[in-house]
């Protein structure tokens, strides 16, 4: 009996967590313009500026990404995992750019270790 509860249990919280994780994969799908960067590192006032010139990043429903992150991503993948709270964009040649995320209905926080970078919904 003990067993029964405990495997429905497992069940429920699974579910739970995969609705949460849904919920911000959905809220990521779309684009995204990138309306603030903040160096943690040296950067350049002509590097700074290329970021938030052409800044922009298109999530799919597939798991795709493109655009331009710190450098141009064509044809890239991304994932979210710890319950959203990191994502971690690929571009096409596989290199990872692993953030921390905090996503809203129309900011996107990408926080890695060498700038923290705000993207709003288009």
């Amino acid at each position: 009996m003990k067993k029964s509860k405990l495997f429905i249990f497992g069940i429920l919280l699974l579910a739970v967590l995969m609705v949460s994780c849904n919920k911000k994969r959905n809220n990521l799908i779309n684009s995204w313009k990138t309306t603030e960067v903040e160096a943690k590192m040296p950067l350049s006032d002509s590097a700074k500026n290329e970021i938030l010139t052409k800044g922009k990043l298109t999530f799919t429903k597939d798991g795709h990404v493109n655009g331009f992150f710190q450098s141009e991503i064509n044809d890239g993948t991304y994932a979210l995992t710890k319950k959203g709270k990191t994502l971690v964009i690929k571009d096409e040649n596989g290199t990872p750019y692993p953030c921390g995320s905090t996503i809203t209905e129309d900011k996107l926080i990408l926080d890695s270790k060498e700038m923290k970078i705000t993207l709003t919904k288009m």
